[in-house]
């Protein structure tokens, strides 16, 4: 079946799914931005809120029991706005550092947004990073071909992912309705969640931040606990939800196609 006798759109994110595969610039700013605080972050907890808005995420890990007991270790007192705002401002800096390091786009990535544009369907975006944060990332994704007609950044939207505003923004103005003839592609819960809100069909990429591996480290598992290990993380995406989940977004076309 053709994919454009069912959708309209694609939405993509970014870390994990398009570029930065392991979705690991966003860990390691996060872990230094905290470190800097003397706070000590390990990447498991750094993760658990991937893919909703940056300050969204810095205000979950503090209010996680283990990160807000560091704190008062640390400082002496609970983490407040003013915070929050310091972390932010360390956070963006870092945020451009590593992204633009981590902006070579996934294998597979540039020939799925050509099927999928060769489709007749239009590319969207959406990411967890502000505008500012993502300057490098979107230069260097056009240098390697990948320009999406669309891009939501964190906000840009009264609220983030897990709501669906971001989607809505994308379909109000590329004038893309119904939502039922949108896929949303995405490698974090949050991501899920989002899709899922605005009734999109929803895709989850395994090998993305539910897998939690850069491309090389993945590649030197023996084949077995490769396997184990995408099974699993794909696993996690089915329970949060998602309609369809994918190895790697190079599968995206052949798995759209057969999706019932």
């Amino acid at each position: 079946m053709s994919i454009k006798s069912r959708f309209d759109m694609v939405i993509f994110d970014w870390a994990g799914t398009m570029v930065d595969f392991g979705s690991e610039a966003p860990v390691k700013a996060l872990i230094e931005a905290f470190g800097a605080e003397g706070v000590v972050l390990d990447a498991a907890t750094a993760r658990r809120d991937m893919g909703r808005a940056k300050i969204d995420h810095v205000q979950a890990l503090l209010a996680e029991p283990a990160v807000a007991a560091a704190w008062r270790a640390r400082h002496g007192r609970d983490a407040n706005a003013g915070d929050v705002e310091s972390l932010m401002a360390r956070l963006g800096p870092l945020m451009r550092e590593h992204a633009a390091r981590a902006s070579t786009l996934i294998p597979g990535a540039r020939a799925t947004f050509d099927r999928v544009r060769s489709a007749g369907l239009r590319v969207a975006s959406s990411t967890g990073y502000t505008r500012e944060m993502m300057q490098p990332v979107l230069a260097r994704a056009a240098e390697q071909g990948y320009v999406p007609e669309h891009v939501v950044c964190s906000g840009e939207t009264p609220a983030g992912r897990p709501s669906p505003l971001m989607i809505y923004k994308a379909c109000a103005e590329l004038g893309v309705w119904p939502l039922s003839r949108v896929v949303k592609v995405d490698d974090a819960e949050a991501g899920i969640a989002e899709g899922k809100a605005a009734g999109a069909f929803t895709v989850g990429v395994a090998s993305g931040n539910a897998l939690g591996l850069s491309l090389e480290a993945l590649q030197a598992l023996p084949a077995s606990e490769r396997a184990r290990r995408i099974e699993r993380a794909g696993r996690s995406l089915l329970d949060a939800g998602a309609d369809l989940v994918i190895d790697s977004v190079a599968d995206l076309v052949p798995a759209l196609e057969q999706a019932p």
